[in-house]
C-alpha cells in the first residue's frame, strides 16, 4: 500500500510519496537514522505535488484551521487533484500520513481518504521539515524562514487577542496606578500644607481637606491682600460662609512670615499640580467602575469595585482568580501572615483583602472570621460567572449580595436565610426574563420599519400597475395571476397583490361604477383591457348579449 505525505509548511501545502516501505518494513530507528542523510532519506520520499499559499492572510487562516484539526476547501482540492481516486465500493490501495490524528479523522469523515498518525509518520515528516528546502526548487535561501517568522508572529498576536472590552490587565494597570495616586496625593499635600504654613499657619487648622488647602493656597496668594471683599469667592470654594469668614479674620492677625512673589509663584504651582492630580485620581477612579462593570459586573456588585479589583490584580488575572477555590481567595493578600503562621504554629489569618469590605467591618467580633468565609464563597461564585458567562449581568451578584446580607441578618438576629439553591433559579429566571425582553424589543423595531417599507412598496406599486402590460396569463377567477405572482414577489406584497387581481376580475364594470375616484376607473380600464385579450370566446358572447339587451331596451 502506498504512503502519501501531507506537510504544511508556513509557504504552502506539499504532499510526498513514500517509496521502498518494505526493505525499510516501517522501522521507526531505520527511518530514524535515515533521516540525516539526504540521499538515502531523498530515495525514500518524493514530493508529488506543492500548493502555495496567496497570502500570509490566507496562511493564517489555514494554519488556525489545522491547528483545530479542520479541512478547509484549498486543503480538500489539493487532496483531491493530486491523491490517486477511488473507485466507489472498492477499498483505496493507498493512505495519508498526517501529523494530526483530529486533521486526520476530519479527512477521512469528509473525503473518505484512510489516515494514520503513528511514529512512523512522524518520523518520516521529520526528515521532511528538515530536508523541505531541498525538496522545493523554487524557494530561495532564506524565504522559507522570513515566512516562518511572519506566520509565527501573526499566528501568536491572533492567538492572543481577546475580547477588548474584556481585558482585565486595564483593571489591574488602573488599580495599581490608583494606589500610587493616593500615596502621591497624601504626600504632596502634607508637602503643601508644610510650604504655605510658612506663610498663613492659622489655615492648617481651618481646612482639613487636602484638596480645599491645596485651591485656597493657589486662590489666596499673599494673605495681606486677603480682605472681606473676597468672602464670596471664598465661600464658593469651601462651600461655608462662617469658614470664609474665619479665613478671613484668621489672615488679618496671621503670625507667620512674608514671602517673596518668586516663592508664592512656587507654591502656587505646586498647589496647582496637586489639585490636578486629585482631579486625574476621580476621572481614573470613575475609569475603574466602567472596567470593572464591563469585565466583572457580578463581583463588582457584590463586592465593591475596589475590592474587586485588588482581589483580580493581585490573583494576576480574572481567569486566576476563578480558579482559586474560595478558601484561597479568603487570605488572598494575607499571604505572609499565612506562612509566618505556619512557620510558628501560630492562629492562621481569617482574611484578606476582602477585609476591606464593608460586609466584615459591620460584622460583629466573634463573626467576622464566619462572614469572611462566607463572603469568599460568594466571591469564588461571582468570579467564575464573570470569567466564563457569554453575556455580562448583575443580576447574580445582586443576588449573591441579598444572600449576604440575609447571613448578616441571620449572625445577629437569627433571621433564617434563604437556600442557595432557592436564590440561584430566582437569578436565572430573571435573566432568561431578561433575554425574552430584549428578544422581543428587538423584533418590535425592525417590524415599524418594516412597515414603513410596505407603505413605500405598496405606493410604488400603485403608481406602476398602470404602465404593466406584459403580465402572465389569467383563468376566468384570476388564480393564474395570483400564483405568478405569489413566485416571483415578496410575501409583504400579496395582500396588495390579491386585492388588485379582485378589482381586474370585475368583468361587468360594476366595481369601476362603485369608485368614485377617476384614477382608479383609469387602472381598471386598462386592467379590462390585459383581460379581455386572455379571456374565453364565452365570456366575450355573453358581454354582447348584454350590449344587444341593452340597445333593444
Amino acid at each position: 500500500m502506498a504512503l502519501y505525505l501531507l506537510y504544511e509548511s508556513a509557504s504552502g501545502y506539499s504532499l510526498f510519496l513514500a517509496n521502498g516501505l518494505d526493505e525499510i518494513g516501517q522501522n521507526t530507528e531505520a527511518v530514524r537514522s535515515s533521516v540525516a542523510d539526504l540521499n538515502r532519506f531523498g530515495k525514500v520520499v518524493q514530493l508529488t505535488a506543492f500548493h502555495p499559499f496567496e497570502s500570509s492572510l490566507d496562511a493564517l487562516n489555514q494554519c488556525n484551521s489545522v491547528s483545530e484539526g479542520l479541512m478547509t476547501d484549498e486543503l480538500r482540492s489539493f487532496l483531491e487533484l493530486n491523491l490517486p481516486k477511488v473507485k466507489e465500493g472498492k477499498k483505496p490501495k493507498f493512505s495519508l500520513g498526517v501529523a494530526e490524528p483530529k486533521l486526520g479523522s476530519h479527512i477521512f469523515e469528509e473525503t473518505k481518504i484512510p489516515c494514520q498518525s503513528n511514529e512512523f509518520v512522524l518520523e518520516l515528516l521529520r526528515g521532511v521539515r528538515l530536508h523541505f528546502e531541498r525538496f522545493i526548487k523554487d524557494l530561495k535561501p532564506g524565504d522559507l524562514e522570513k515566512a516562518q517568522l511572519g506566520l509565527g508572529h501573526s499566528y501568536s498576536r491572533a492567538k492572543v487577542k481577546f475580547n477588548v472590552n474584556r481585558v482585565d490587565n486595564m483593571v489591574i494597570q488602573a488599580i495599581f496606578l490608583l494606589d500610587t495616586l493616593d500615596k502621591d496625593i497624601n504626600s504632596f499635600s502634607m508637602r503643601v500644607r508644610e510650604w504655605y504654613s510658612w506663610h498663613f499657619p492659622e489655615l492648617v487648622k481651618i481646612v482639613n481637606d487636602n484638596y480645599l488647602y491645596a485651591k485656597l493656597a493657589k486662590f489666596i496668594e499673599d494673605k495681606a491682600k486677603l480682605s472681606e471683599d473676597k468672602i464670596p469667592e471664598l465661600t464658593d470654594i469651601l462651600g461655608d460662609e462662617e469658614k470664609a469668614k474665619e479665613v478671613v479674620e484668621a489672615a488679618k492677625a496671621s503670625m507667620g512670615q512674608d514671602l517673596s512673589p518668586i516663592d508664592l509663584i512656587n507654591v502656587q504651582q505646586f498647589a496647582q499640580r496637586v489639585m490636578d492630580l486629585s482631579e486625574y485620581r476621580k476621572k481614573l477612579y470613575e475609569y475603574l467602575v466602567t472596567k470593572m462593570n464591563d469585565i466583572a459586573p457580578n463581583l463588582a456588585s457584590l463586592i465593591g469595585e475596589v475590592v474587586g479589583a485588588r482581589l483580580i490584580s493581585h490573583a494576576g488575572s480574572l481567569t486566576n482568580l476563578a480558579k482559586c477555590p474560595s478558601s484561597t481567595l479568603q487570605i488572598l493578600g494575607a499571604e505572609k501572615a499565612l506562612f509566618r503562621a505556619l512557620k510558628t504554629r501560630g492562629n492562621t489569618p481569617k482574611y484578606g483583602l476582602i477585609f476591606h469590605s464593608s460586609f466584615i467591618g459591620r460584622a460583629s467580633a466573634r463573626n467576622k472570621g464566619r462572614m469572611a468565609r462566607y463572603l469568599a464563597n460568594k466571591c469564588s461564585i461571582a468570579s467564575r460567572i464573570d470569567c466564563f458567562a457569554d453575556s455580562g449581568t448583575t443580576i447574580f451578584g445582586e443576588k449573591l449580595r441579598e444572600q449576604v446580607e440575609e447571613r448578616l441578618d441571620f449572625y445577629d438576629k437569627g433571621v433564617a436565610p434563604r437556600k442557595n439553591i432557592d436564590v440561584m433559579k430566582a437569578a436565572i429566571e430573571s435573566t432568561q426574563n431578561k433575554d425574552i425582553e430584549m428578544e422581543t424589543e428587538a423584533p418590535a423595531g425592525a417590524s415599524a420599519k418594516k412597515s414603513k417599507k410596505k407603505k413605500s412598496k405598496s405606493e410604488a406599486t400603485d403608481a406602476a400597475e398602470p404602465m404593466a402590460e406584459d403580465k402572465p396569463a389569467v383563468g376566468v377567477n384570476g388564480d393564474g395571476l395570483e400564483d405568478a405572482k405569489s413566485e416571483k414577489k415578496k410575501k409583504e406584497k400579496r395582500k396588495i397583490e390579491e386585492q388588485a387581481v379582485d378589482n381586474s376580475n370585475g368583468l361587468n364594470g360594476a366595481n369601476a361604477e362603485q369608485d368614485g375616484t377617476t384614477k382608479k376607473k383609469k387602472k381598471k380600464k386598462s386592467k379590462d383591457e390585459d383581460m379581455e385579450d386572455v379571456q374565453p370566446a364565452s365570456e366575450i358572447k355573453k358581454k354582447k348579449k348584454k350590449k344587444s339587451k341593452n340597445e333593444d331596451e
